[in-house]
């Protein structure tokens, strides 16, 4: 594509998503189709990701990481989901949901187990929020964890839960009511290692797309763990998880920009290549202006997530920033899809072309980490429009 859609990145950030880019094209888009028909996380990929130290972008070099920040996570998210959602996610989700909570809130005795094979990619973990009753209401956590002795004895379940049944996967934060006497349920995050007894990680979904990212319920009938599992400090639980989201719609935002910037490289190869009643498809104006309005939604959605990205790493309240990068790109990817899906025609609804996983993977993003409705609820709390009590 002629037109430099990159110019809100640094020079660092540029050859970061250049080399991330030809990994992507090279290695993750040839094995995307035969994995989401597979339903199957391909972990040698996921090290390779590791070897490249993608998921140590944002942490310092003295815990193995890479030096950089979260927008450098950000940009590698992007683009890997130019090609792949479902790697794109394994990334996000490895580094935001797993490694992150345990790099800001863990103790020195948990990071020295657990954080170093984390970002080296050498391991996964899994972030234990959503239940049936609490989705976008976090709040309503029905999933409890009573001190006994030493040790605490967890009881309820989570669904929709990433990396968190891989063969790599070592643990999954949960986050669990651990008091109810006060005005408010008292809400902990506690590590639950993979095998502990009474942790079941039920059959992976069969969903419509993120086929090839791996996502199970979870369940826990009398899990006991070591009262030092604890993750951060107790009642905590609920205002970590905040920031964490905070950063994963961050995150999410950048996801949703590569997958709309994929549709839109398709759709103009593919106009360019196809012949309709003689004549290349991009030459008819209709379809141009198809394709210009999708570039305006890839840049508009990028230069909104860098700009929640910046306030974040300069340690600045990016929360709405966050809510509207999140918001605009989830849009951006589901219309981007909507109209490569119809430039490609019937071939938009072959799931060996790209833009067909597209249109099925991008509707997650209007839901996962936030849904629009709760992003438009942390908008307008900013603009002092007051009235709801649900948590966002």
């Amino acid at each position: 594509m002629s037109i430099d859609s990159q110019q809100a990145f640094t020079d660092d950030e540029r050859e970061l998503a250049g080399m991330v880019r030809e990994f992507a094209d090279e290695v993750i888009a040839p094995r995307s189709y035969e994995a989401d028909r597979a339903h199957e996380l391909p972990l040698d990929i996921v090290a390779q990701m590791g070897d490249l130290g993608l998921f140590g972008l944002p942490f310092p070099e003295e815990v193995g990481g890479q030096g950089g920040d979260y927008a450098a996570l950000c940009v590698a998210i992007e683009a890997i989901a130019r090609v792949d959602q479902s790697l794109a996610i394994t990334l996000e989700a490895g580094v935001g949901l797993g490694a992150m909570p345990l790099y800001r809130f863990g103790s020195d005795a948990q990071k020295a187990e657990y954080l170093p094979d984390l970002v080296a990619g050498r391991a996964l973990a899994g972030f234990g929020l959503t239940e049936a009753e609490a989705g976008s209401d976090a709040g309503a956590t029905r999933t409890t964890a009573r001190l006994d002795g030493d040790e605490w004895v967890i009881d309820g379940s989570k669904q929709f839960i990433t990396n968190s049944g891989t063969a790599i996967t070592s643990y999954v934060a949960v986050t669990a009511v651990t008091d109810r006497s006060g005005e408010r349920p008292e809400i902990s995050t506690i590590i639950v290692p993979r095998g502990t007894p009474g942790f079941t990680v039920g059959a992976a979904y069969d969903k419509v797309g993120w086929n090839a990212s791996d996502t199970h319920p979870l369940t826990f009938d009398a899990a006991r763990v070591p009262a030092a599992n604890l993750l951060g400090e107790r009642g905590q639980g609920f205002k970590n998880f905040l920031r964490t989201l905070d950063e994963g719609r961050v995150a999410i935002a950048a996801l949703a920009t590569g997958a709309a910037e994929g549709c839109l490289e398709a759709a103009v190869d593919y106009a360019r290549s196809r012949t309709v009643f003689g004549e290349r498809l991009s030459t008819k104006q209709n379809v141009q202006f198809l394709l210009a309005r999708m570039h305006a939604r890839v840049h508009t959605a990028r230069l909104a997530w860098v700009h929640a990205a910046r306030l974040c790493d300069a340690g600045k309240p990016f929360a709405v920033d966050a809510a509207v990068a999140k918001m605009t790109a989830s849009d951006a990817a589901m219309a981007n899809a909507r109209d490569a899906t119809q430039i490609f025609g019937g071939n938009g609804f072959i799931n060996e072309y790209p833009v067909a996983r597209h249109y099925r993977d991008s509707k997650i993003l209007e839901i996962g980490e936030g849904t629009t409705e709760v992003q438009l609820m942390v908008i307008s709390r900013a603009l002092g429009l007051v009235g709801s009590t649900v948590a966002a």
